[in-house]
């Protein structure tokens, strides 16, 4: 409840910058498709997961999530940071079909290149390290996801910001995956059945992008352009996003070579949790990102830095509180998603939730100023940086510490990626941070997150059935923390609660 009560701000929040945009789509339209669609990534996960991780065992789920950890190097190399590049530059195409269509074809064919390269280096990967046979039916199983993604071009809808058809597509494709997951997923051996639906969850829903796609696009084949134009940035952005991957991927893919499946299933868990937060908290903010990039390329820069602005400030508003309430119940949310035996992964993901706030301002310092302001060497530098770190801390920490140090080198290393993105994009967001209101925003958040805590410890010590204490305990703090905002005057949230009220008043 805490958690949708703090998407709904953004919501309204995001979508109260349409006013000062004029343009075809709504980013308040947009941002209620895109927090519907973070609701049910977090409520799928919520079902599926926890029922898995009963069914399968701590062993069984190690299994599938190394496996998944293998893959995703190989879905790195196939999406060749492709992603991120076309959204920035296809932004400026998107009104006249025959440009949007010539770019797009030229960014397919590189994917397609790409893809051929990571099924390469896949098989000579399975080849080389005798490790891997065990798990090579799983890891062959998601590699069917590398295919799929490539010819889902995913970043021709966030281009066109077509959140509805998403938010449709990812429904359908949900509901049919969790019955699937009750159907097959039955036994403890079952994880292959598991690894066979989380396939066909993603590229079902790819496979209907590619046919969808001719409405906004013609694709084809295109090997006649200037590839030093489009491969030069392409590539600094890959390096960039093979250095997060190995900071994100490298905990559970060396945890299951130094510790056993027992210890990756833990972790899993833990991971599990820190991802479903943090990407329900980004993906509502990700409708800006296209948007921003539109802005910076067309050198709107008053509507940009005001959209910035309010979206830093946002993230600011809703971080916070969700850190300490996933930090004091983190042994219930263990329970809920995995189980009793699960919960030796409290620690770990007490650990994991003090990251977020620096991954989430690392992700607008990276997504929504420095790809659209054409730093990607920049992004290169911080994030091979936090990878080295990351890397190197796990050699240390995780034969002393096990999951306790996968998880610490991952706080290390946002932190460290955080820090570096803003320093090279201080020019353009350090007059933000630098605001009264900005600081303001700050302290009042702090001291109405202390009282929000107060409220949710005195819940924890002294109310025992569990499933009471969270009905009982998130509502009334979620109540705390908004009057605690309003009588700290927190003018960000005052001007959000002012827009809600508006639009309740229209309607």
């Amino acid at each position: 409840k805490l958690l949708s009560f703090q998407v709904f701000i953004v919501l309204f929040g995001v979508g109260s910058l349409s006013k000062e945009i004029n343009l075809k789509k709504s980013l308040g339209l947009n941002a209620v498709l895109s927090g519907l669609q973070s609701l049910l990534n977090l409520i799928f996960p919520l079902i599926t997961f926890p029922y898995a991780s009963r069914v399968l065992s701590v062993s069984g789920m190690g299994k599938y999530n190394f496996a998944g950890s293998i893959n995703g190097y190989f879905l790195l190399i196939a999406a060749l940071g492709i992603n991120t590049f076309a959204i920035r530059e296809g932004a400026k195409f998107r009104d006249d079909r025959e440009k949007i269509s010539a770019f797009a074809s030229k960014v397919f064919t590189i994917n397609l290149i790409s893809t051929l390269i990571a099924y390469i280096l896949l098989g000579l990967t399975l080849l080389v390290i005798s490790n891997l046979k065990i798990y090579i039916i799983a890891i062959l199983m998601y590699s069917i996801q590398i295919f799929c993604t490539t010819i889902g071009v995913n970043w021709i809808y966030t281009i066109f910001e077509e959140y509805a058809y998403i938010t449709i597509r990812n429904i359908i494709f949900k509901i049919i995956s969790v019955i699937l997951l009750f159907a097959f997923v039955r036994h403890s051996g079952d994880y292959l059945n598991y690894v066979a639906i989380t396939v066909f969850a993603s590229a079902g829903s790819y496979i209907l992008n590619y046919l969808y796609a001719k409405r906004f696009v013609d694709l084809k084949l295109n090997f006649n352009f200037n590839w030093k134009e489009y491969l030069q940035p392409i590539f600094i952005i890959f390096i960039s996003t093979v250095a997060v991957q190995i900071y994100v991927n490298s905990d559970t893919t060396m945890l299951g070579f130094m510790q056993t499946n027992y210890v990756v299933g833990i972790y899993g868990v833990s991971v599990k949790i820190y991802t479903i937060i943090a990407n329900l908290l980004w993906s509502v903010l990700l409708v800006t990102v296209p948007r921003l990039a539109m802005l910076m390329g067309k050198k709107h820069y008053r509507e940009y830095f005001g959209l910035l602005r309010r979206v830093i400030n946002t993230l600011i508003l809703i971080v916070f509180p969700i850190m300490a309430g996933l930090f004091i119940f983190s042994n219930e949310a263990v329970v809920i998603v995995g189980d009793q035996k699960y919960l030796r992964a409290t620690s770990s993901l007490r650990i994991l939730c003090l990251a977020l706030i620096f991954k989430l301002l690392g992700t607008v310092f990276n997504d929504c100023v420095l790809i659209p302001a054409k730093r990607e060497n920049k992004l290169l530098i911080s994030y091979v940086a936090a990878a080295v770190v990351n890397i190197l801390l796990n050699f240390i920490l995780i034969p002393i510490l096990a999951e306790n140090g996968a998880a610490l080198t991952t706080l290390l290393a946002e932190f460290v990626s955080m820090a570096m993105n803003f320093y090279f994009s201080r020019d353009i967001v350090g007059d933000i941070i630098k605001e009264k209101a900005f600081i303001q925003n700050i302290v009042s958040v702090i001291g109405a997150v202390t009282l929000m805590c107060v409220v949710c410890l005195i819940g924890k010590n002294f109310i025992g059935n569990m499933i009471l204490r969270l009905i009982i305990t998130i509502p009334i703090a979620a109540v705390i923390y908004c009057i605690a905002l309003f009588a700290l005057k927190n003018s960000t949230f005052i001007s959000l609660f002012n827009e809600v009220k508006s639009r309740l008043k229209l309607r």
